[in-house]
């Protein structure tokens, strides 16, 4: 008798698990801005018999409420008002197994899923976390401390080169309403490019590649306020500075072309050459400026002193 025990036990064991079904091993997904507005949940299964969606059930679970319902009989989908973009990757493809899902992007709520198929007798499931997924802080934080200190470093140009030299009131309008144009672009893109929506970075990116090509030609028309005749070193700092934003350039095109910022390196490149010659330029303007109008007198006084002696010649 406990013979017979046995083999039903035995039998109940291996019908049991002929019952079940099996599905594609997913354990984790990552989420990014990468992902563009569609994200797809997964749910393969790989076992199924009858290929027939009218004796399948499916239901889609977030942290163990479901969300999604799919009834084969009645053709009928039934869904949460949070996932309401949830829709099949492929319906056609369902009674083949794929049960996958697609969502919006900003429905995919961080958690735990689980994907549960009916089919006639047999069932299974496959649960899967999904994540954010990290983007290297360190090359986001090094473009955002570079593109800060080219701001301060223009500021501290146009500062001194206002204090210390003589310039129009026309010319302080111009450069202080540039530096707050410069400023304001930075403020916005740094914002938008902390946050990990796709489109947010990409402008956010875009806004901190622009106050670079306008410190370009910024350098150079402060140098004329010093310098009566461009002196060859400040003319090989404005050429390095221009390669240093077409290197940015560049490095920008790069990044915005793929998800995570693989080349975010090239952008880092430039924007460093740019905001090293920055500071070069300060301190050049700062040290041999300086010295120069210690040794040589104001540009308005010698244009004085040639028409006082024009005026005693005609005399």
């Amino acid at each position: 008798m406990w013979m017979l025990c046995v083999w039903w036990v035995l039998m109940g064991t291996l019908g049991a698990g002929s019952a079940q079904l099996s599905f594609q091993n997913v354990p984790f997904l990552e989420i990014n801005y990468c992902n563009g507005p569609q994200f797809v949940l997964p749910c393969v299964v790989t076992n199924l018999k009858e290929n027939n969606s009218l004796s399948m059930f499916v239901s889609w679970q977030f942290q163990g409420n479901p969300f999604f319902l799919y009834e084969g009989v009645s053709d009928n989908i039934t869904k949460n008002s949070h996932f309401d973009s949830a829709k099949f990757l492929n319906r056609s493809m369902l009674p083949y197994g794929i049960a996958s899902l697609v969502i919006l992007t900003n429905e995919a709520v961080h958690g735990n899923y689980t994907c549960e198929v009916t089919e006639g007798n047999r069932e299974g499931k496959t649960r899967f976390e999904l994540r954010t997924s990290s983007v290297t802080w360190f090359q986001r934080f090094s473009i955002i401390s570079i593109i800060v200190l080219i701001v301060i470093f223009y500021w501290c140009q146009f500062i001194t080169v206002a204090l210390k030299f003589d310039m129009t009131f026309k010319k302080k309008i111009g450069f202080t309403v540039t530096g707050l144009l410069i400023s304001i672009f930075a403020v916005i893109g740094t914002k938008l490019y902390a946050k990990d929506e796709y489109t947010s970075v990409r402008t956010g990116i875009g806004l901190i590649v622009i106050p670079a090509i306008i410190v370009v030609p910024l350098l150079y028309f402060l140098f004329t306020s010093v310098f009566e005749k461009q002196p060859l070193f400040a003319v090989i700092l404005l050429a390095l500075k221009a390669l240093g934003y077409v290197i940015a350039v560049a490095g920008f095109a790069l990044c915005v072309t793929v998800g995570q910022p693989k080349h975010g390196s090239v952008l880092i490149a430039g924007l460093a050459i740019i905001g090293a010659i920055a500071l070069i330029g300060l301190i050049y303007i700062i040290i041999i400026g300086c010295n120069l109008k210690d040794h040589q007198p104001p540009r308005k006084a010698v244009e004085e002193s040639l028409n006082d002696a024009k005026g005693v010649m005609l005399e």
